[in-house]
């Protein structure tokens, strides 16, 4: 629709409205601009209209011509005859007056009428006319025009009507929502309400405060199972509290009331007539009489009012502050890098202690020549006026320790504090203003965010930012306040301002407090914010704890060193050993940590040693993670300055470790060790880094620009960047440069004057290889840590040191012949678990080929040399164990077990068939038909019978873990012929071993091959038990089956099976008890008579379907819980036979 402007009239028409007796030609197209005023008199109407309608400011009158002409109108005219004003000249006069309102009325009124006005109509479809123009809010006496906020009249107060939204904390709606309402007439808003199609979707507060007046209905008219549902549908909200809804508004009458009411009609216009007497016509400016009467008070509608007012403002400031805001950002990018830096080192100046004036940190630490904008400049530098109240003193001294840790090492370790910078909130708190006109800039930042939360502030979420919000204010006046014991209440009341301080918001206080620490000083820190954290060390709430613990970390750089490693070291080692929350206990471990970073004082070496230990000894998992991520990277960085790393921390670790084992040796404490153990392991980076930072290559090494980089696997997988030997030394470069002098010193000039080297070979291998001789082989978490230990440190250290320094030493002591496993002689290191260490820890770091043929020769004479020495196969065991549990060593295994299928010697098959076993469980279907169930065959097909026997185990493994059927069966036919070929018969051997198989692997096995191959055969071999006339194996055979048939009794066993083998099979087995074992017959015949209670019970049930012995124990079992829960009961009698009542 082309745009109309209503206050276009041409000068034809103005001269026409000034020279009444010319003639206009009002008849113009619509694509003219609106019509003119009629020809002649321009007051009169045209010649099909009413009589005219006079209009008094907003007083209306009836379009229909009954209304009558004001006397003062009348008076006015001088006597003359009636003067008519035409509708179209009134609503020029209207538009250009700027009285919207009025006009709409006028416009709703002539459509009622049948008479649409063209002009009025153009004006009001065209949505140009009504964009707001500014956000800033008018004074309550001015005019708001078509680019201003119209408001909905609130006339009618009824649901319908009522715009919840406009009052709600989402602030004012966008003008163009209210236009459209506007633009809406009285015929289209009924067809609107009246439609269901077309009907405006409900608002979210709408909808809030509807469930609210539903549920009040609900509740008052008994309807309390309805408002219960109907609450737990809209769980979000609180009907207990009209506030919940989120309007500004008192709560309106209930549902019935305005049920009752919206039928209520208002008076129309056409009832009524507004006559004003005693007017002057000069008084009327301009062709059209209208002035603006005195208002009629209207409570509510001023109320309304001013809320939308105040809520314009609001969005006003919210503009102001997002324009400030993106100035704000573009100065914080180029500062990222600044605050960095200034993380890592204290500021080094400031100015008067006295006065309690200081500059921003950032000022300090940035160049002068950072541009800046104007508005960031203001705040980080004092008025030139205030530079005469500032007195110049020398920069605050914070006591710097006598440390020499990387930059990289000190930023990571500062990271774990937990600091916040990367907001609007965070910045506001990390910079502290230094003069009265900072103050002024940075209340004039904070207030716009302050101000609208405590209006708003009525539930817990909103007091709490509010709260945060408040931090910036609290820290500026406490850092500038002249008084002490104000700046003392200021700071508890920092500290006491949030009652369960969450992770953001403890970030934004610990932000603010080192901001204050790095503008007050260490004297002031000290006499000032400790006192704070001391009075909360034993608060209720564990977040205010986790406060204080986190807070000893984030001010240890601000600190007296005195204080540092007294007082705060008191402090966390008391909430360390005292405090019951895992989180708070976190929190000073890491703290803790930072404080090793800085502290210099020789004499606290042994009171970090037991804090390690204590906090290694924690029973939280995230707390000793965080002693391995934070604290012992920090106390080795120490420790190395203070050369103690290697001639007391090691030490004192492996000296840990042997008490240990010599006291363990009726049962070690496999907790302690991992504790130690993983103590060393953290250990390995610091240890690598003080070999190459005391080589002598050292000063050699230059970062260039053509030094490669390392490789990504070139080192185990850090736990923190603590443990990063990178971060430790300083950079990658660096790193990567001295890595190259390192392997280069190691492959061609050797180890001389390397005293750091010469001490991890001469001293630390040969004391760890000594403790790994002497764990238990057979326990396999020993076997496990110490593996993963060797590992990485080989891998620290790298292939040449690996190859040059370790394998010797191991392959020294394990001289593979068949003198060194002569157990009566003591000679037996092949049989401890220096074997599968060595063969996991050493020989697995490295998986090129030659290393894997190394692995696999060695394994080979292993196997080998203990099965011709008839010595013990634990080590041998534990190795394939080891390296089974991951997948990537199968085919390597295999490899080996096959070299011992093929072996001349009988024994060497019978180790190799017996290590089969431990390689099965967790090898791949395809892997185990291929090779595995080929090289057993293979062995079964040998002359030895004790290599058969050897094989029956791993063939009862793959029927346990094995689907594929074809497999199955060969193996089933293999065990069969086991069991049936006469040769067999007399082999008692092979009947313990295949018995003890059935007992193992039965109740996992296919159901299918335990009912028709396991319990008949366990059948046959206890009655051939009855005729056995040798006591020794008629005892060993008994007892075997009974832990078998133990072992199947909880299965799922048919009644055809239960009643032809199993049965059977026991009361043959009770009859050699009875006679060998009496103990044992009494839980036979236990058994027995059981089993024959549920064969019968189980006939009885057939009507119902046949029952299993384990869903019959099923049963058995939960009667009796039922039982038991049923005499427990103490309900009535009508609650007790609900329960029996059927679900529906």
């Amino acid at each position: 629709m082309a745009s109309v402007n209503p206050f276009n009239l041409s000068d034809s028409e103005e001269e026409a409205e000034r020279r009444p007796n010319e003639t206009v030609h009002t008849e113009r197209s619509p694509s003219e601009g609106a019509p003119g005023p009629p020809p002649g008199n321009p007051f009169s109407p045209p010649p099909d209209a009413e009589p005219p309608t006079l209009l008094l400011s907003s007083n209306r009158t009836s379009p229909s011509g009954e209304g009558s002409v004001s006397v003062a109108a009348t008076s006015a005219m001088a006597g003359t005859a009636e003067t008519r004003i035409s509708v179209d000249g009134i609503a020029a006069q209207l538009l250009r007056d700027q009285y919207i309102l009025t006009a709409l009325e006028f416009h709703t009124e002539l459509l009622e009428a049948g008479r649409e006005l063209p002009r009025l109509r153009d004006y009001f479809s065209n949505p140009g006319n009504f964009e707001r123009q500014s956000g800033t809010p008018p004074a309550k006496d001015q005019v708001l025009g078509p680019g201003g906020p119209l408001h909905r009249a609130g006339s009618i107060s009824t649901l319908d009507s009522l715009d919840f939204a406009r009052y709600s904390d989402d602030g004012n709606r966008e003008s163009d929502e209210r236009v459209a309402e506007s633009e809406v007439t009285s015929q289209e808003r009924k067809n609107f309400k009246s439609s269901p199609e077309i009907q405006e979707p409900i608002r979210p507060l709408e909808k809030r405060a509807l469930n609210f007046l539903v549920n009040e209905y609900l509740l008052k008219h008994d309807h309390k199972l309805s408002s219960i549902t109907f609450s737990d549908e809209n769980d979000d909200q609180d009907f207990e509290l009209w506030d919940d809804v989120g309007l500004n508004i008192p709560k309106p009458p209930d549902l019935l009331h305005l049920y009752r009411n919206c039928g209520v009609s208002v008076p129309s216009p056409r009832d009524t007539v507004d006559v004003s007497v005693g007017v002057d016509f000069g008084d009327l400016p301009g062709n059209c009489i209208a002035q603006d009467p005195p208002k009629k008070p209207d409570l509510l509608h001023q109320q309304q009012t001013e809320v939308v007012q105040e809520l314009e403002y609001q969005i006003s400031l919210l503009t102001n502050e997002k324009q400030s805001l993106a100035e704000q950002i573009k100065k914080l990018q180029s500062e990222i890098q600044t605050l960095k830096r200034t993380v890592s080192s204290p500021p080094p100046a400031t100015l008067d202690l006295d006065n309690g004036q200081y500059l921003d940190i950032r000022r300090v630490s940035e160049p002068e020549t950072n541009p800046d904008p104007p508005s960031s400049q203001n705040i980080s530098h004092p008025h030139p006026q205030s530079h005469n109240k500032l007195k110049s003193r020398p920069p605050v001294q914070f006591d710097q320790p006598n440390r020499k840790l990387s930059p990289a090492f000190q930023q990571a370790l500062l990271s774990f504090c937990r600091m916040c910078s990367d907001s609007r909130l965070g910045a506001e708190v990390s910079r502290i203003a230094d003069s009265e006109e900072s103050v002024m800039l940075m209340l004039g930042r904070c207030l716009p965010h302050i101000v609208p939360n405590v209006l708003l502030a009525k539930r817990e979420r909103m007091v709490a930012h509010l709260c945060q919000e408040l931090i910036p204010l609290i820290l500026c006046t406490a850092c500038l306040h002249p008084e002490p014991k104000e700046r003392d209440q200021l700071l508890h009341i920092l500290f006491n301002l949030i009652k369960r301080p969450d992770d953001e918001q403890r970030q934004m206080i610990l932000t603010g407090c080192v901001a204050f620490a790095r503008h007050v000083g260490p004297t002031r820190v000290e006499a000032e914010l400790l006192p704070q954290c001391w009075e909360q060390i034993n608060h209720k709430y564990p977040e205010r704890r986790l406060l204080v613990a986190e807070s000893c970390g984030a001010l240890a750089p601000y600190l007296p060193k005195e204080i540092r490693s007294s007082l705060v070291l008191s402090m966390l080692q008391q909430m360390l050993a005292e405090d019951k929350a895992d989180m708070v206990r976190e929190a000073v471990v890491k703290s803790l940590g930072i404080i090793m970073g800085y502290i210099d004082d020789p004499d606290k070496y042994s009171q970090g040693f037991e804090l390690m230990l204590l906090s290694l000894g924690d029973p939280s998992e995230r707390v000793v993670s965080a002693v391995h991520q934070v604290f012992i990277p920090a106390f080795a960085a120490w420790t190395t300055e203070l050369g103690t790393l290697q001639t007391a921390l090691i030490p004192s670790l492996l000296a840990r470790i042997e008490k240990l084992l010599m006291q363990g040796e009726h049962g070690l404490d496999e907790h302690k060790l991992h504790v130690f153990l993983s103590a060393l392991q953290s250990l390995t980076p610091p240890l690598f880094a003080v070999v190459l930072q005391s080589a002598p290559f050292t000063s050699r090494a230059k970062v260039t620009g053509d030094i490669p980089a390392i490789e990504v696997t070139r080192f185990p997988r850090p736990a923190s960047p603590l443990q990063d030997v990178a971060t430790i030394i300083g950079s990658r470069e660096m790193l990567s440069a001295l890595l190259l002098l390192y392997d280069y010193q190691l492959e061609h000039e050797g180890t001389t004057g390397w005293d750091s080297l010469l001490w991890v070979v001469n001293q630390l291998l040969p004391q760890l290889i000594e403790i790994v001789g002497r764990i238990n082989v057979t326990s396999s978490t020993c076997v496990h840590e110490f593996s993963r230990f060797f590992w990485r440190l080989c891998r620290t250290f790298g292939k040449i040191f690996t190859n040059t320094k370790v394998k010797p030493q191991f392959q020294e002591i394990l001289r593979l012949s068949e003198e060194n496993v002569d157990v009566s002689a003591g000679n037996d290191i092949l049989t401890k678990a220096t074997v599968p260490i060595y063969a996991t820890g050493v020989l697995t770091c490295y998986n090129q080929d030659e290393d894997r043929k190394l692995l696999v020769g060695f394994l080979e004479d292993v196997m080998t040399t203990l099965s011709l020495s008839y010595a013990p196969l634990d080590s041998l065991k534990a190795s394939f164990v080891e390296l089974g549990a991951n997948p990537v060593y199968h085919e390597l295994l295999l490899t080996v077990l096959w070299y011992g299928v093929v072996h001349t010697s009988a024994l060497v098959r019978c180790t190799a068939a017996r290590m089969f076993e431990l390689v099965l469980r967790g090898m791949s279907e395809a892997l185990v038909d291929r090779r595995a169930a080929p090289a057993l065959i293979t062995l079964c097909s040998g002359p030895e019978f004790s290599v058969r026997i050897s094989t029956i185990p791993a063939f009862g493994t793959i029927m346990e873990t094995v689907t594929q059927k074809e497999l199955l069966e060969r193996v089933k036919m293999q065990l069969a012929s086991f069991l049936e070929d006469p040769q067999y018969q007399d082999q008692h051997s092979l009947h313990m071993e295949i018995i003890r198989t059935f007992g193992r692997v039965g109740p996992n096995a296919e159901p299918r091959f335990r009912d028709e191959f396991v319990l008949p055969h366990l059948h046959k071999l206890a009655l051939a038990n009855n005729s056995q006339t040798v006591e020794s194996k008629r005892i060993d055979i008994a007892t075997q089956l009974f832990e078998a048939y133990s072992a199947l009794s909880c299965c799922f066993i048919s009644e055809e099976v239960m009643v032809n083998h199993f049965l059977p099979g026991l009361r043959c087995l009770r009859a050699d008890m009875e006679q060998l074992s009496p103990e044992h017959e009494v839980i036979l015949s236990s058994m027995i008579k059981e089993c024959e209670i549920k064969v019968e019970n189980r006939g009885m049930a057939d009507a119902q379907g046949s029952m299993s012995i384990a869903s019959s124990l099923v049963g058995e079992d939960a009667k009796t819980k039922f039982l038991s829960k049923m005499g427990q009961l103490t309900t009535s009698g009508a609650m007790l036979a609900n329960v029996f009542q059927r679900k529906k």
